[in-house]
């Protein structure tokens, strides 16, 4: 397989029930000529632990890259007790399920500290949570850490507090997702993102490759189709072939819309 596989978000590619879905994420991806899917495993919006899933099987044997999207509800930052511990707790059991279906890797928002927190210690919650799983013996996928749009006291929307990020899980094997859109929201300069990222993180193993709706530096995470949106499509297009790793797509539209955004990025990759 390439060493950057294409593809898009589909979903759970479930029932509501917890069956597949009319073929389900395999037909999804054979439906756009994806080579890379990103699922959920649970609703994202809930705290709800993930349930075994019928296709897990032909999810690992299938020629396709897979990752995991963990729930938007977690935040391992939190200084809030309420949140930080069912996150990680929920954490844990999504990097279980994710290895279940043979997931390169499970994505995860880099999270915030609120009011009058400080951030150092969104950053040392971060270092405990790694700490604590490498004394279980470690996560069974790579934990990817997603780049956000917003937050004043986020703990990966600017460089430099993903640097402080860094110096505190950088030791455990974390991974970065750089998502485009975030990176332009947060007024990142998407012509050097990827070596900045690089000269911070020493890798990025997934690009979220999305365009914007709102101007650079609106702080608005609002994605659009490629060439839709406020990103010149072929600054976007440079930015996953510097990366030279797997791409996901997390932009709006249909399968016929994904597919052509996947023909453009395949054939700007070579």
């Amino acid at each position: 397989m390439s060493s950057h596989p294409v593809g898009v978000h589909v979903g759970s590619g479930l029932t509501e029930g917890g069956e597949v879905d009319d073929g389900g994420v395999l037909a999804r991806a054979a439906e756009v000529d994806a080579s890379a899917v990103q699922v959920f495993l649970a609703d994202p919006q809930d705290w709800k632990a993930p349930k075994p899933r019928p296709d897990a099987e032909e999810l690992r044997a299938a020629d396709l890259t897979v990752f995991v999207h963990a729930p938007y509800v977690l935040n391992v930052a939190s200084t809030n007790n309420r949140i930080r511990i069912p996150s990680r707790k929920l954490l844990g059991q999504h990097a279980a399920a994710s290895a279940a279906v043979g997931a390169a890797g499970m994505v995860v928002h880099g999270g915030h500290v609120t009011g009058k927190d400080d951030p150092a210690a969104g950053f040392d919650n971060w270092r405990k949570l790694f700490e604590r799983q490498a004394a279980d013996g470690g996560f069974p996928v790579p934990v990817l850490i997603e780049n956000t749009a917003g937050g004043d006291k986020a703990m990966a929307r600017e460089l430099d507090a993903l640097a402080r990020l860094w110096d505190t899980v950088g030791e455990f094997g974390a991974g970065f997702v750089l998502d485009t859109c975030h990176a332009w929201a947060a007024g990142w300069d998407l012509s050097t993102v990827v070596d900045d990222v690089r000269a911070i993180t020493g890798r990025i193993d997934l690009v979220h490759l999305n365009d914007s709706r709102d101007e650079a530096g609106s702080t608005r995470d609002r994605h659009a189709p490629l060439g839709e949106g406020q990103v010149p499509e072929e600054l976007l297009l440079g930015v996953a072939r510097a990366a030279g790793c797997p791409v996901v797509l997390e932009t709006p539209g249909d399968a016929a819309s994904h597919a052509g955004e996947i023909a453009r990025v395949r054939a700007a990759l070579g």
